[in-house]
């Protein structure tokens, strides 16, 4: 794979398990990749024998990330393709978060990559063909999220910005947005109690799976592709058919013999 040969890529949050995904995927297809996140990882961002350059930086401070744009621009000359993809908060009750708290989690998930697209426009913008931007949102962002609202207000948020950029930014960038489900990772199993807890959740996606990181990552690639070359302005839906009304299986059990 080469398609991306000659491209440079930042991807936020690059050392995560879904920034992992991405970064190897352009590495693969023979992109340059930057990933940026607040600390180095212990392990080297890799795809068989290139490498991801790593550079530490708190996108929540306007002043980090545009050090990190001039860096970026100064040693490759540009940056083609921006994949914001940092991103997180924690579950915790509307009526207990903190004002504090519900404005880090606005800033990550919302200001930052909107200000990091501001910020890295000029190079976008400027390349041999039309830039682009992908956006991560989730599922949080398109239905209710509770225990959870001020994640899922900024993930909206991120959708509304990526219609509207990609109409003011068009034709020189595109932006398009994933709409991303459930994703396997080790590390998220007890916050679906366990094994047990973690494979019954899969078993109510129509596919019967949790996505895996590198599905996020293909999918990334191709809205970046010469085949998306007409697309902008889209959400794409990466979550396996969606979630199953809960009242179906409530339903379910009912009629169920005892």
């Amino acid at each position: 794979m080469t398609e991306f040969s000659g491209k440079v890529v930042l991807v936020t949050g690059g050392a995560g398990h879904i920034g992992r995904a991405i970064c190897a995927r352009f590495l693969q297809a023979g992109a340059t990749v930057i990933a940026c996140g607040r600390r180095e990882p212990e392990q080297a961002i890799r795809h068989g024998d290139r490498e991801a350059h790593f550079i530490a930086a708190d996108i929540r401070d306007p002043e980090a990330s545009q050090a990190l744009i001039a860096e970026i621009a100064a040693v490759h000359g540009g940056i083609d393709i921006l994949v914001n993809n940092a991103g997180g908060g924690p579950p915790i009750e509307a009526a207990t978060a903190s004002p504090r708290l519900t404005e880090k989690v606005l800033a990550l998930n919302l200001l930052a990559p909107l200000v990091l697209s501001q910020q890295a426009h000029q190079y976008l913008a400027s390349g041999s063909g039309p830039g682009s931007i992908i956006n991560i949102s989730s599922v949080s962002g398109a239905r209710p999220s509770p225990g959870s609202t001020a994640y899922g207000a900024a993930k909206a948020g991120l959708l509304s910005a990526t219609k509207s950029l990609a109409m003011e930014w068009g034709p020189h960038i595109r932006v398009n947005a994933l709409i991303v489900g459930l994703v396997h990772h080790d590390a998220g199993i007890d916050h679906y109690g366990g094994e047990a807890g973690f494979q019954r959740v899969a078993d109510m996606l129509p596919l019967k799976r949790m996505a895996e990181p590198e599905d996020i990552a293909k999918a990334v690639t191709m809205l970046c592709s010469d085949d998306a070359a007409y697309i902008s302005g889209a959400t794409l839906e990466v979550d396996g058919g969606g979630e199953v009304p809960v009242f179906l299986h409530l339903a379910s059990e009912a009629e169920s013999p005892k």
